[in-house]
């Protein structure tokens, strides 16, 4: 079943059984995990809401299999809606979703965002290849091409990583969910600088979009950066942003990573 398949079926239902090919470690994907959470959050929107800001806390391995996704509303205002979502398996909870989704204000302030960084065109920039044993699971459904930093796990001087990406089976239609599978496909922009491969996950992940690109699909080509602003004692934290091919800002990320090396 492909990613919007299952984002359709959580908005009438709250079990699905997430299938193979999207693991990374003994645990699947974490841009899946947030966009099902998203996906499930979604049913309970009686009318379009523009989501500003969503945090996932990783709380244990999600496996591949049967999972029950359940979502709440926390506080319905005004302008802002608060929601709250778990995904668990066998009655425990393996992630969970805190989101706000607000209405547009009338404002005097305007800050443009800062132009995104000059890469390589995809089409000349390094394809990063799925090979079935060596690179996540996962990475099999979606086009890399690596412009910025150096490799995973390479000794790296510099804690960055950049370049284009693009799903292979994407939605006709782009959703915020599309974005969660998006941005999150990268590694941690810390592992160019360890030497030898090393263990690593994701505690927690905050996605703030920016705005969705008009007539754009995950198809289309996606630019990514991500650095690393802090790691000490085997934890991390990292800043992601990603535009469209147009240049247009779409959202900004933030994890805090645990690296076992």
């Amino acid at each position: 079943m492909a990613p919007h398949e299952l984002f359709q079926a959580l908005r009438h239902t709250d079990t699905i059984d997430i299938p193979e090919g999207w693991t990374q470690g003994r645990a699947n994907y974490g841009g899946l995990v947030g966009a099902l959470l998203y996906a499930r959050m979604a049913a309970l929107l009686d009318t379009p809401r523009v989501l500003r800001s969503a945090t996932v806390s990783f709380v244990g391995p999600v496996a591949t299999g049967p999972a029950t996704l359940t979502a709440r509303v926390l506080r319905a205002g005004k302008s802002v809606l608060q929601l709250e979502a778990h995904l668990l398996q066998e009655g425990e909870v393996m992630a969970a979703m805190l989101a706000s989704f607000g209405a547009p204000r009338e404002s005097v302030l305007v800050v443009e965002s800062p132009p995104p960084p000059v890469f390589t065109p995809p089409e000349q920039a390094r394809a990063l290849p799925y090979l079935p044993g060596v690179t996540p699971a996962f990475t099999q459904h979606f086009d890399f091409r690596w412009a910025h930093g150096d490799f995973p796990f390479t000794g790296s001087a510099l804690p960055e990583i950049g370049g284009w990406m693009r799903l292979k089976d994407a939605a006709p239609v782009l959703d915020y969910a599309d974005l969660f599978l998006l941005i999150d496909a990268w590694p941690p922009a810390v592992l160019p600088i360890v030497k030898g491969v090393a263990p690593g996950s994701s505690m927690s992940w905050t996605l703030e979009p920016i705005q969705l690109s008009p007539g754009k699909t995950g198809a289309n080509w996606w630019q990514y950066l991500a650095t690393t602003d802090y790691f000490h004692d085997g934890y991390g934290h990292c800043g992601a942003r990603i535009w469209d091919d147009e240049g247009r800002l779409v959202a900004i990320s933030r994890q805090t990573v645990v690296v076992f090396a």
